[in-house]
């Protein structure tokens, strides 16, 4: 049996070298384009969705993307339609990130797939973790609101502003703070 290559591992939710040659390549590509898309003109929509699509796995219909935007990858983002991402947003897709229809990212937004093992020889190797994030249809997540490595949150959700979503989130809530827990069913 043929053993599996650090993007693999990766995708696994197994410990992997970010720092693999693979890896790298993949994470210099998405920087250029990042670059591009970063410092484009703004009325230059026509060459920034075209650079989304070159980036990303997958994206929907009618989105719209405010730079500054940071990814490791892109190519493990998957987006639906009419997905808005307002200035500063970070997605660390390590993992998969699944963003459904009508996700409505607020400003500083941080999704993180990536992590780091607790056990400080072993964080020490250099090696990582990564778990997906999925996020239902018609999500609004408040300004600077993280989402933690593994996480899903349902459809229909609010999550206010500043929260940080340690834990699933289940559809048709308001959910608010540090951790983030659910206040009221919507």
């Amino acid at each position: 049996m043929q053993e599996k290559t650090e993007k693999e591992k990766m995708l696994n939710s197994e410990l992997y070298l970010a720092t693999d040659e693979e890896l790298t390549r993949m994470h210099f590509v998405a920087r250029q384009l990042l670059y591009s898309f970063n410092f484009s003109q703004p009325d230059e929509v026509d060459r920034q969705q075209h650079i989304i699509h070159s980036l990303f796995g997958k994206i929907g219909s009618n989105f719209s993307i405010k730079p500054p935007f940071y990814c490791d990858y892109g190519c493990h983002i998957f987006a639906g339609n009419n997905l808005y991402i307002n200035f500063d947003c970070t997605i660390i897709d390590c993992n998969k990130v699944h963003l459904g229809n009508n996700v409505l990212l607020a400003p500083k937004v941080q999704i993180y797939t990536a992590y780091h093992p607790t056990n400080p020889n072993l964080r020490l190797s250099g090696k990582e973790l990564a778990a997906p994030v999925t996020i239902g249809d018609n999500v609004w997540l408040g300004g600077g609101v993280i989402v933690c490595p593994g996480v899903s949150i349902g459809s229909n959700v609010t999550i206010g502003a500043g929260s940080v979503v340690t834990q699933d989130i289940p559809h048709n809530v308001v959910a608010v703070g540090n951790p983030c827990r659910v206040i009221k069913s919507v």
